[in-house]
C-alpha cells in the first residue's frame, strides 16, 4: 500500500554477540561448561517423555584436540539444526514443549553460543531419535558468524545410537578451560544435583560428577544421621561449619533445601547469599532475593523447579513466583524460632547469643513472635542487660534514650535515682520498645527527655544555693553565649560533678544557628524564619560533688571562668557527642588557662621554698 515502509530482518553480528555474552551477560567463560550440560540434559528429557526407558547419560571427554560432550538426548533432524542451532533467541523447548516447560532447564535458546567465550568452532554431530532411520547431522559454526550444514548418509553416517555430540576446540588463551580437573571441577559444581549421571574422561577411568538425590531428599536411619549428614553437606557447600540448620519445603512451590543458620553475627547490609539450583543445575552460589530481607543470619542450600532465571542465568528474575515463594520461606523460619521457643529453649538460647538482632528485626513486623520472643530478647538497660517483662516489673514506666550516646552519659545518674530508662540506640531496639504497651497495656513507654532527669534530681536547699548564688552567676554568665543554662541540683554519684542535657530540638537549633551564622544574607533569612523556641541546653552541677563546692569558694573572676568552662567540657566529653568549633575552642582555652595557673603556682612555690 502507498506510504508504508518496507520490512527488513535483523541482522545479527555474531562476533559483537559473543563480546557481549563474555563480557556483560555472563560473569566468566567458566559457564560454557553449564549450558552444554544444560543442552544434554534437556534433550534427555525431551526424549524420556516419548521413551520413558530410553537412556539416560552424558560424558565429557577431553583430549588433545579439545572436548567433547556427549548425551543420549532426541537429538535434531536436519530442519532442526537450521531451525534452532542458526537462529538466535529460537529454542526448541520453548516452541514445540512448551506444555512441559518445568522439566527443561533451558529457555532463552542461546545457551550453545556460550561455547564461543572459549572456542573458535562449533561442531555439532547430532541423529534425530524420533525415526530410526534418520540420518546423521553435522552442523559447523565459526565465531565470524558462519555456520554450515551436512547430512551424513550410508557408510559416513556413523553409530546408529542417537543423541548429540558438541566439540570444541580451544581459542587462543582460553586453552585452561579445557584442563580436564577445570572441566570435572566446573561439571561437579554446576551439575551435582542432575538428575542424569555425568562423567568426564580424559585417558583414565571416568570421573563421576553427579551426587544425586540431593542430601536433603536420601532416606535416612535416624534422624540423627540425616541431621549430622545435612551439617556435613553445609560446611562443604558453604564453607562454614553451621550453628543450626532448618529443612525447607514447599511442595506446592516446587522448592526444596535447607537453611543453615550462621555461627557468627550477620551485617543486615550486606544481605544474604545462597546457593540456588534450578532442576537440578546450579543457578549461582551467591543468588540475592530467595529470602526476607530480615533472615540475613541464614544461607540457603535449594532445589527448585518454579523460579525463573535471568537472561544469564546467573540470578532469579523478580516475579511474582519469587515474591511468594520469598514469603513462604520467611514463613518457615518463623515457624522454626516457634517450635524452638516451645520446645528447646537451650537451642533458641544459642541462636540468640549470636542471632538477637536478626530475630528482633523479624519481631517488628511481627507482633505475635515478638510476644513469644520477649521472654528471651536482652536490652541494655539501668538494670543491666534484661528482657523487656523482666525490666517493665521494676520499672512500669519505662525511658527510652534515643541514641546510645545519650543513654551511656544519664544510665549513671537515672539508675542512682531509680529511673528505668532502656538503650533505644540500638538497630530496632526502640522500635521495639515502643510496641512493649501492646503486648503489656499497663507498661508505659516514654522517650527520655532532659526534664524527665532534671526532675528526677534532688532540689538544693535554699540557704545551701544562696550561699553559692555568686558561683552560679558566674557560671550562667559564661555559658549563656554558648545557648545553655547552670542549675544546681543534689544527685548521685559524687564523682559526677557536671551533666550536660538538652533536647534533640534544642541540637537542631543549634545546628540551625550555626549554618544561619554563616550563611548569605538571603539564606540566613530562610534559616531565620525557621528559629525554633526550643528550649537551651542545661548545665546540672552537682551539689554532693566536692569538686563543685571548692569551685565555689573560687573568687578570682578569671580563674572561676576557666573552671566553669571546663566543668562545661568535661560534661560535652561526657555525652559522646561531636564538638562543636566553639566548644572545642572553650576547652582549649580553659585547658590553656588552668595549665598556666598550675605552672604558675609551681613556680612560686619553688620560689618561696628557695
Amino acid at each position: 500500500m502507498p506510504g508504508e515502509s518496507e520490512v527488513h530482518a535483523f541482522q545479527v553480528d555474531l562476533r559483537g554477540l559473543v563480546d557481549l555474552l563474555s563480557h556483560h551477560l555472563y560473569s566468566s567463560p567458566r559457564v560454557f561448561v553449564r549450558e552444554l550440560l544444560q543442552n544434554a540434559v534437556d534433550a534427555i528429557t525431551a526424549r524420556r517423555q516419548a521413551d520413558p526407558d530410553a537412556p539416560a547419560e552424558i560424558r565429557i571427554t577431553l583430549d588433545e584436540a579439545g572436548m567433547s560432550v556427549t548425551d543420549s538426548g532426541i537429538g535434531l533432524t536436519e530442519a532442526d539444526a537450521h531451525r534452532f542451532l542458526a537462529t538466535i533467541g529460537h529454542s526448541a523447548k520453548r516452541d514445540d514443549l512448551a506444555g512441559a516447560r518445568r522439566e527443561f532447564l533451558g529457555q532463552f535458546g542461546i545457551g550453545l553460543l556460550a561455547c564461543f567465550t572459549v572456542a573458535d568452532q562449533i561442531r555439532v554431530v547430532t541423529r534425530y531419535a524420533g525415526d530410526p532411520a534418520a540420518p546423521v547431522v553435522e552442523w559447523l559454526a565459526r565465531s565470524d558468524g558462519t555456520y554450515g550444514v551436512r547430512v551424513k548418509p550410508g557408510p559416513e553416517a556413523g553409530p546408529p545410537e542417537a543423541g548429540t555430540t558438541v566439540y570444541l576446540s580451544p581459542r587462543a588463551g582460553a586453552s585452561r578451560w579445557f584442563d580436564p580437573e577445570v572441566v570435572a571441577a566446573l561439571a561437579r559444581d554446576y551439575g551435582s544435583l542432575l538428575p542424569y549421571p555425568v562423567t568426564v574422561t580424559s585417558g583414565g577411568p571416568p570421573v563421576s560428577t553427579t551426587d544425586s538425590p540431593p542430601v536433603w531428599s536420601r532416606p535416612y536411619a535416624s534422624a540423627r544421621e540425616r541431621r549430622s549428614a545435612l551439617f556435613d553437606y553445609g560446611e562443604q557447600q558453604l564453607g562454614f561449619v553451621p550453628l543450626d540448620l532448618i529443612d525447607l519445603d514447599l511442595p506446592l512451590a516446587g522448592v526444596r533445601g535447607v537453611g543453615y543458620v550462621l555461627s557468627r553475627p550477620a551485617n543486615p547490609a550486606e544481605g544474604s547469599r545462597h546457593r540456588v539450583y534450578l532442576k537440578g543445575m546450579l543457578l549461582s552460589d551467591s543468588t540475592a532475593g530467595l529470602l526476607p530481607d530480615w533472615a540475613f543470619f541464614v544461607r540457603c542450600v535449594i532445589d527448585t523447579d518454579t523460579l525463573k532465571p535471568t537472561a544469564s542465568r546467573e540470578a532469579l528474575y523478580e516475579d511474582e513466583t519469587l515474591v511468594t515463594i520469598r514469603e513462604a520461606l520467611g514463613v518457615q523460619l518463623r515457624d522454626w524460632l516457634t517450635e524452638l521457643a516451645a520446645t528447646e529453649p537451650y537451642r533458641l538460647a544459642a541462636f540468640l547469643d549470636v542471632h538477637a538482632l536478626g530475630v528482633k528485626a523479624l519481631a517488628r513486623h511481627d507482633r505475635e513472635l515478638l510476644r513469644m520472643m520477649l521472654p528471651y530478647l536482652r536490652f541494655e538497660s539501668t538494670d543491666g542487660p534484661v528482657t523487656l517483662p523482666e525490666f517493665a516489673r521494676n520499672h512500669p514506666r519505662v525511658y527510652v534514650a534515643p541514641t546510645v550516646d545519650e543513654f551511656r552519659q544519664v544510665a549513671p545518674i537515672a539508675s542512682a535515682q531509680g529511673i528505668g530508662v532502656i538503650n533505644g540506640g540500638y538497630t530496632y531496639d526502640g522500635e521495639l520498645v515502643a510496641a512493649l504497651p501492646e503486648l503489656m497495656p499497663d507498661v508505659t513507654v516514654a522517650e527520655l527527655g532532659a526534664s524527665v532527669v532534671t526532675a528526677a534530681l534532688d532540689p538544693v536547699e535554699p540557704a545551701a544555693e544562696l550561699a553559692l548564688a555568686g558561683f552560679l552567676a558566674r557560671a550562667r554568665a559564661t555559658l549563656d553565649p554558648l545557648d545553655c543554662d547552670v542549675i544546681l541540683r543534689a544527685f548521685h554519684p559524687v564523682t559526677v560533678s557536671a551533666l550536660h542535657l538538652d533536647s534533640r530540638a534544642a541540637r537542631t537549633e543549634r545546628a540551625r544557628a550555626e549554618v544561619a551564622a554563616d550563611a548569605d544574607e538571603l539564606w540566613a533569612e530562610i534559616l531565620g524564619t525557621l528559629k525554633s523556641a526550643a528550649p537551651r541546653a542545661q548545665l546540672v552541677l552537682n551539689y554532693h560533688s566536692p569538686i563543685v563546692r571548692r569551685l565555689a569558694q573560687i573568687q578570682e573572676r578569671d580563674l572561676l571562668t576557666a573552671a566553669v568552662e571546663s566543668l562545661y567540657g568535661q560534661a560535652l566529653l561526657m555525652t559522646h557527642r561531636p564538638l562543636r568549633p566553639s566548644d572545642a575552642a572553650l576547652l582549649n582555652r580553659a585547658f590553656a588557662e588552668l595549665l598556666s595557673r598550675a605552672t604558675q603556682a609551681a613556680l612560686d612555690r619553688g620560689d618561696e621554698r628557695g
